[in-house]
């Protein structure tokens, strides 16, 4: 059975069939198709597809040219399954109740609402349906595309990422840096200690460290970002009658988007001075180019709350080729992932509504 989007629906219909069709990563054929076809279906968008993400644009000359982006995928369904989507009563409002409610088929829906209902916007906009954004980064498919065709990207002068938000403005996101702290000691015999030098007392340091730092609010384009270095794991040891000789600690470190990841490398490593650091994981933030006019035209328009992203979220993407990036979109980041996900459908209205105010 093909499976069809009814865009004349209104938006919580709408976000309903995206949720219904699943599409676990790696599994977005069924839900691309279905956008694909609603999208060629409208005569002002060109669209093309690779894989399992899709391209539609308008082409109208004007000034500015704005990407709205959200990824199709979603991660896995719980047992028992957390679909099909259903409406509920939850403290006297209405919620939309399933997987992908918040992450993120509500953004899509707004997406393909505007595609459908604006052919002449007040800027050409490129949207962006994209898979594989909820896991290994070798699989994302705004990172393939800015691989393969990066002036499609390139080209906007702003971006907006469909993420929840809880439909407020969150501007940019952190960067986050894991590394490896590592102690080291001398096996022995758990009975006959002194013979050894134990690793995780030595921790003891490392985490007394942690504990010391002060960490640090940073204002970026007039918002201001909460930096945060945690300890997010622990291990040592090989056996209960063994004195460890290394003990590693891992070290998240969420900088604010001022920093680029080899600034805030450093600190970490001033932090740990004297220590041997293994670096896991990086990924650069985004400033969210507030002072830039097209950021202030749609915050302008919205008239909604605008705050920082303490999260990191595929804005960085745009922000490396030196595009200002935006998150905004319906439900509650807290909730995304959650068995019981769901979103107020005023939340779907309010978003859908707001982006068609700036798009006017």
């Amino acid at each position: 059975m093909t499976d069809q989007l009814d865009l004349g629906a209104d938006i919580v219909t709408l976000t309903r069939q995206l949720c219904d069709i699943e599409s676990v990563s790696r599994d977005e054929g069924r839900i691309a198709d279905a956008v694909e076809a609603a999208l060629r279906a409208l005569p002002h968008l060109s669209v093309s597809r690779t894989g399992h993400t899709i391209v539609a644009r308008t082409d109208l000359g004007r000034d500015e040219r704005v990407v709205l982006a959200g990824h199709l995928d979603t991660v896995p369904l719980t047992d028992p399954p957390n679909l099909p989507t259903r409406l509920e009563e939850r403290d006297g409002e209405e919620v939309l109740w399933g997987r992908g409610t918040v992450d993120m088929k509500g953004g899509v829906a707004v997406q393909l609402k505007v595609a459908a209902n604006v052919p002449e916007p007040s800027r050409d906009l490129t949207f962006l349906f994209y898979e594989a954004e909820e896991i290994e980064e070798r699989y994302n498919g705004l990172k393939a595309l800015g691989e393969r065709d990066p002036e499609v990207l390139r080209e906007a002068d702003l971006a907006i990422l469909f993420e929840g938000t809880r439909a407020e403005v969150e501007g940019g996101c952190k960067g986050t840096l894991r590394v490896e702290v590592r102690t080291t000691g001398t096996a022995a015999h758990s009975a006959r200690p002194w013979r050894g030098h134990n690793a995780i007392h030595d921790a003891a340091d490392v985490l007394q460290r942690l504990r010391d730092h002060i960490q640090q609010e940073v204002e970026v384009d007039g918002l201001t970002y909460h930096e945060a270095l945690q300890a997010v794991g622990i291990r040592g040891g090989i056996a209960g009658n063994v004195v460890p000789d290394e003990c590693v600690v891992t070290v998240n470190y969420r900088f604010a988007p001022d920093k680029s990841g080899e600034q805030a490398l450093a600190h970490v490593q001033d932090v740990f001075d004297g220590y041997e650091l293994t670096v896991t994981d990086l990924a650069e933030g985004a400033r969210p180019g507030l002072d830039r006019p097209a950021a202030q035209a749609f915050v302008a328009a919205l008239g909604v709350p605008v705050g920082p992203k303490e999260g990191w979220t595929d804005v960085a993407r745009f922000s490396a080729l030196g595009v200002p990036a935006i998150n905004f979109g319906p439900g509650d980041p807290g909730l995304a992932h959650q068995a019981d996900e769901h979103t107020p459908t005023a939340q779907l209205r309010a978003a859908e509504a707001a982006v068609l105010r700036w798009l006017a």
